[in-house]
């Protein structure tokens, strides 16, 4: 990495407009520029130049079947790249964009096959985050972004994560601290003739059928992915959000929960492990003194808090050199939706049940 620029507080972004052109111009020549938005940090190419978009690949160590998502700056942006924008697109628009919602369309020739991992179709997001929408704008193409981040690790949602992670890698780091949601973003497929919920966020099923009625949930939500599938969106097939340490989900009611996460930090430390666990600030008294590192992670009954915290506190799990972890599972419903599908993910989907 060349560069890294601050911009924490947003009112000042006009005083750093000679920077932003300057990450335009880096997009432009075929760069790569790692951006904030709300969800998690992006890192961004030229969406429409083959050769770029394969950089993206390459400093991630991503596979070359995964599609990207193409991140706009105003709305009239997304028919220059989407085909067959429907109205029940239309309604989705006016209800949650900007925000962290990405639509799946049919795809314009001009977009390349690089860009959507081989698919005829295009994954469409316009970021709240007016950093994101400054930074894109001053690049005048859409940008193509997965999270910045070495594939299969956790996402980061700080600029500090994107450095420990590709440092060396890419051009320039936009800072523009910690992200609001700290999950990505809801992705519906609109290509289909029913409406597919492909990864869930901080748009929840509810507010999407509130809005379009009819929602299809994609089976890869519900359960482990074959091997073979082809993934259709970003985090569907391949392993992510994984620190080293071993994760494991326990499934219960706070007594049966709470024994069974005991049983098992005492069974770790006895077999010589440095062990952590997880849990809610209202919780963690409940793990005081049993020789493990209790990291605290959102406020008990608020899924959105986890949400925020998530990604950051798996990182923070490697920080301290634990071997393994145990956390209680959130229940499946709201944004806790979410939260579970990036916490199965992380721990290669073991799960005990504690009743």
């Amino acid at each position: 990495m060349k560069t890294r620029y601050s911009f924490v507080d947003e009112t000042r972004l006009r005083e750093f407009d000679e920077v932003f052109l300057k990450a335009g111009e880096i997009i432009r020549k075929g760069g790569l520029v790692a951006f904030p938005t709300e969800t998690v940090y992006g890192l961004g190419a030229n969406a429409l130049d083959k050769a770029a978009v394969k950089k993206i690949y390459v400093a991630k160590g991503r596979p070359s079947d995964n599609p990207l998502i193409v991140h706009i700056s105003s709305l009239p942006e997304l028919y220059g790249v989407a085909e067959d924008v429907s109205p029940l697109a239309l309604k989705l628009i006016d209800a949650f964009l900007p925000g962290p919602l990405t639509m799946i369309f049919k795809k314009k020739p001009i977009v390349p096959r690089e860009t959507s991992g081989g698919l005829d179709t295009v994954a469409v997001r316009f970021p709240e985050n007016v950093v994101a929408r400054r930074f894109i704008r001053a690049c005048g193409v859409p940008v193509a972004a997965p999270s910045a981040n070495t594939s299969g690790r956790p996402s980061p949602t700080s600029a500090g994560h994107v450095l420990k992670d590709l440092n060396g890698k890419i051009d320039m780091i936009i800072d523009g601290g910690s992200s609001r949601l700290g999950l990505e973003s809801t992705i519906v497929d609109l290509s289909r003739e029913t409406p597919t919920l492909l990864r869930p966020g901080s748009i929840t099923v509810d507010m999407l059928k509130n809005v379009i009625g009819e929602l299809k949930i994609d089976e890869t939500i519900l359960k482990k992915p074959s091997q073979d599938l082809r993934p259709l969106a970003p985090g569907m097939k391949y392993k992510h959000y994984s620190p080293l340490c071993d994760i494991t989900i326990i499934k219960g009611d706070t007594n049966a929960a709470e024994s069974k996460i005991k049983e098992l930090t005492a069974e770790a430390l006895n077999q010589g492990k440095k062990c952590g666990i997880i849990a809610s600030d209202s919780d963690m008294g409940l793990f005081e003194g049993c020789g493990a590192a209790v990291l605290e992670l959102g406020s008990k009954g608020q899924p959105e808090t986890a949400a925020a915290g998530l990604f950051a506190v798996l990182r923070r799990c490697d920080d301290l050199g634990l071997d393994c972890a145990f956390i209680r599972a959130f229940p499946e419903e709201g944004v806790g939706l979410a939260v579970m599908n990036r916490l199965k993910k992380a721990a290669g989907y073991k799960i005990i049940d504690a009743e």
